[in-house]
């Protein structure tokens, strides 16, 4: 009995040597990929964009008198009774109101074993700037693009209701427009974009006060979740397909922004990784109970058998690291559960017989198998699943095993020789005697 147990366990060791071997590989395989796949994915659809809040600005002389401080660095090496020196000051002029609506459409994208948060983004800003210098002035308005690689589709500017050109240099857009003193200068903008991971609105460098603002963004997911160190919105409200939410600030002085995080997908190669990884807990309740049920049954099965047991178990997770990047990863999970269980039950039809087989091994194979497996599919709960499962398998084994005298039982096995032949069958009598 201890030589038939530290054979099952030296088989059981070697089946954990091969799955840390394979998760590894496939662990590798799926980084390299992500690492690799990320730069060519955003050079193809874009990469995590920040929408920064236009600006308006314009330019002042202003005259330093001779000897002032603020002249002092400008006038280095000029005479004495020298006329005033000036300089060109640029004056920002407060914006005043701004009203942006982000409608993102998330659209996951897979390459390989790596599944990538790709979207579309349909921007609309109207903004108001106000010119409060008391003359009249040149203002430019100045609009940076996200990203100057990223495709900008149907791109508008108006500026006071009138089409404009303007310059666009390192991806910024530049509009000059005259306005009088007191005077308002509206500003409107829109284009369809693309981007990957996020997207951000940024009211500027540093903390920046912002006036009568708002901004309503609508997703087509629910699984919303906003980045690190940003405003969260005010009011949401449930849609068909995702949310619509709202930030609105009569006045606010914030270095935060606003954003969206969009939801990643399971990634083939890290749940088959996960999986392949946690394979040794569930041989080990598979080889735990398969040992009491033959011994509590008096069925027979050697250590070989156990060998052929374990080999069924690793194809799974062979059979799934090489079709999850090929075909769906629930689809590529339930071929694989049906193969493998095949194999177990199959085998062991040959062995010891159908009912065993079907009943007891292979309901045991897919509860430790592939329920146990499953549960990685269900994000944040494996744990709890896994635990709640072992609890209950413990309980079951104890109450099956209260009554046994192990050290009873490990000596009828250790003492028990080989069986003796069965007694000749004596002939048929046919009442014919010599």
């Amino acid at each position: 009995m201890i030589a038939r147990i530290a054979a099952i366990l030296f088989i059981y060791v070697c089946t954990c040597v091969g799955w840390a071997i394979l998760g590894g590989s496939v662990w590798q395989r799926s980084s390299e990929s992500s690492a690799s796949l990320h730069e060519n994915v955003a050079s193809i659809w874009g990469r995590p964009q920040t929408q920064i809040a236009p600006s308006a600005f314009y330019k002042r002389v202003v005259e330093t008198p001779p000897g002032s401080i603020a002249s002092s660095a400008e006038t280095a090496g000029s005479k004495a009774g020298e006329q005033p020196r000036v300089r060109v000051e640029t004056v920002t002029i407060p914006l005043q109101q701004s009203r942006v609506r982000a409608d993102l459409k998330l659209e996951h994208r897979r390459k390989g074993l790596v599944w990538f948060s790709t979207y579309g983004v349909q921007f609309d800003g109207a903004y108001r700037f106000e010119n409060n210098s008391g003359e009249e002035r040149e203002v430019t308005i100045q609009f940076q693009l996200p990203d100057g690689q990223a495709l900008y589709d149907g791109f508008s500017a108006t500026v006071n209701g009138k089409e404009v050109g303007g310059e666009v240099l390192n991806s910024t857009l530049r509009v000059k427009e005259r306005v009088p003193a007191g005077g308002t200068l509206e500003f409107h903008t829109g284009y369809r974009s693309q981007g990957l991971d996020s997207w951000t609105y940024s009211f500027g460098k540093g903390a920046s006060r912002v006036n009568d603002f708002q901004l309503a963004m609508r997703t087509n997911f629910d699984a919303i979740d906003f980045p690190e160190s940003a405003l969260a919105p005010g009011a949401r409200k449930k849609t068909d397909d995702g949310w619509e939410l709202h930030w609105e600030y009569a006045s606010l002085l914030s270095g935060m922004n606003i954003g969206m995080t969009m939801p990643a997908k399971l990634q083939p190669g890290e749940l088959v990784s996960r999986i392949t990884f946690f394979a040794p807990v569930s041989l080990m309740f598979f080889f735990f109970l398969m040992f009491i049920l033959t011994l509590l049954k008096n069925i027979d099965i050697h250590p070989m058998n156990y060998f052929f047991l374990a080999a069924s178990f690793f194809s799974f997770h062979l059979l799934l690291a090489y079709t999850a990047d090929l075909i769906d990863i629930h689809v590529a999970f339930l071929i694989c559960s049906a193969v493998s269980i095949f194999l177990v039950v199959s085998y062991l039809r040959l062995v010891v017989g159908m009912r065993f087989a079907l009943r007891e091994a292979g309901l045991l194979q897919f509860l430790y198998l592939v329920g146990f497996s499953y549960t990685f599919f269900l994000k944040g709960y494996s744990a709890l699943c896994v635990t709640i499962a072992s609890i209950v398998t413990l309980y079951i084994v104890m109450q099956l095993t209260g009554r046994i005298r192990w050290g009873e039982l490990f000596e009828s096995k250790r003492g028990k020789g080989p069986a003796a032949p069965p007694p000749p069958v004596p002939a048929a009598d046919t009442g014919l005697h010599p």
